[in-house]
């Protein structure tokens, strides 16, 4: 587990940027927290950082939004998926050549994949988190021991 605390926007900013640098297809990283805990904000960033120039914004009642960048990118909020055994494709979704993320995957953990990034921000002030990284399999320790060095 590693953690980090930021203590403005811009320091969230760039350790989302930071991570983006690192991912590769296929990657996949799930988000926790509490409403207003800054999940979307740091996904947006993460997005900026992908070379993603459209408007990001959390996909609450669509479920996902796609988006073109240097890696594709997966965004999906799955707060309002009102049966977590629906089938939205996870297959593909999880296992293409996009970045994946998910706010609130808690949810469908049934249908995560058994490797990934978990992510919990934890509002501690107006600006300040608290991000707690758990990587789960090889990949994501490496890519954490490479973003924390």
């Amino acid at each position: 587990m590693y953690e980090k605390e930021v203590h403005s926007l811009e320091e969230t900013n760039q350790l989302a940027i930071r991570l983006a640098n690192l991912l590769e297809p296929g990657d996949n990283i799930t988000f926790e927290g509490d409403l207003g805990a800054g999940k979307t904000t740091f996904i947006k960033a993460l997005a900026k950082g992908l070379g993603i120039s459209r408007t990001v914004n959390s996909p609450t009642f669509t479920i996902m939004k796609q988006y073109e960048g240097r890696l594709p990118l997966n965004h999906l909020d799955v707060y309002r998926l009102e049966n977590s055994d629906e089938d939205l494709g996870w297959e593909e979704i999880f296992y293409g050549d996009a970045v994946t993320v998910v706010e609130w995957a808690h949810l469908i953990e049934d249908h995560l994949p058994d490797e990934r990034l978990e992510i919990e921000i934890q509002r501690m002030g107006e600006n300040k988190r608290k991000f707690i990284f758990k990587p789960v399999g090889k990949r994501y320790e490496r890519l954490c021991e490479e973003l924390f060095q």
